[in-house]
């Protein structure tokens, strides 16, 4: 059925129906892969800890809704992920996890790859107690939405020469700081450059009063104005 998938499934043959069915969640994954102490980590591992499950499920021995939810509630309340209660489980003799000292490593977890990390120029300019604010292009990261001018964003830091070369209208401006920001697939530092007075923004600059202009854009871009306005 769909939206119905081998956990649920078993777990409705096996609870309402009394069914031999191998009931796998988060929790007996867990357990089994302590008791056995498997090295392969989550989520290669999932195959081999359902396997390692499904050896407990005797059709012959009945109550089998029972064993599913004893299962699952041993991992939920003994064979926690933080702390387990190794003196309370019933299966703490033949746990090799428990045997190494150190049962909360398990089950392993695949290192999550470094975050990318990139760079990027920001400029202030403010004039009138306003600040000129640009729309950004409607595809790609933050699409659509008001922005301070910025450079692109690449892997190397940017010098000061590259930075007087790349700002609007060029001039004096001035580096005010840095501003840091994480999104989900990587993280961004930002140097921020200010200038004051007119002749100081790109042609399609919409002046906005300061006041406002926080408020209504993204994070990122929030930071760097706070920082350019010290």
């Amino acid at each position: 059925l769909p939206g119905v998938g081998p956990y649920t499934a078993a777990a409705v043959a096996a609870i309402a129906f009394d069914q031999p069915a191998n009931v796998v969640d988060g929790n007996v994954e867990r357990v089994m892969a302590r008791l056995f102490a498997v090295e392969t980590p989550l989520p290669n591992a999932k195959p081999e800890l359902r396997e390692l499950a499904a050896e407990f499920v005797d059709p012959k021995a009945g109550a089998h809704g029972d064993w599913a939810q004893a299962l699952m509630d041993l991992g939920a309340t003994i064979c926690r992920p933080k702390s387990p209660d190794c003196g309370r489980c019933p299966l703490s003799t033949h746990c090799h996890a428990k045997a190494t000292g150190q049962p909360e490593v398990y089950p392993r977890k695949t290192k999550k790859a470094a975050r990318p990390h990139r760079h990027g120029l920001i400029f202030v300019a403010v004039r009138d107690g306003q600040v000129a604010l640009v729309r950004r292009p409607e595809r790609g990261l933050l699409g659509g939405m008001l922005a301070l001018p910025t450079s692109d964003w690449r892997d190397a830091a940017f010098d000061e020469a590259e930075a007087r070369t790349l700002a609007p209208s060029g001039g004096d401006w001035r580096e005010t700081g840095s501003v840091e920001h994480v999104f989900t697939h990587f993280s961004l530092t930002l140097q921020v450059y200010r200038r004051d007075g007119a002749g100081s923004a790109p042609p399609e600059a919409i002046w906005t009063p300061l006041p406002d202009a926080g408020a209504g854009l993204p994070t990122v871009f929030a930071k760097a104005l706070t920082r350019a306005l010290g």
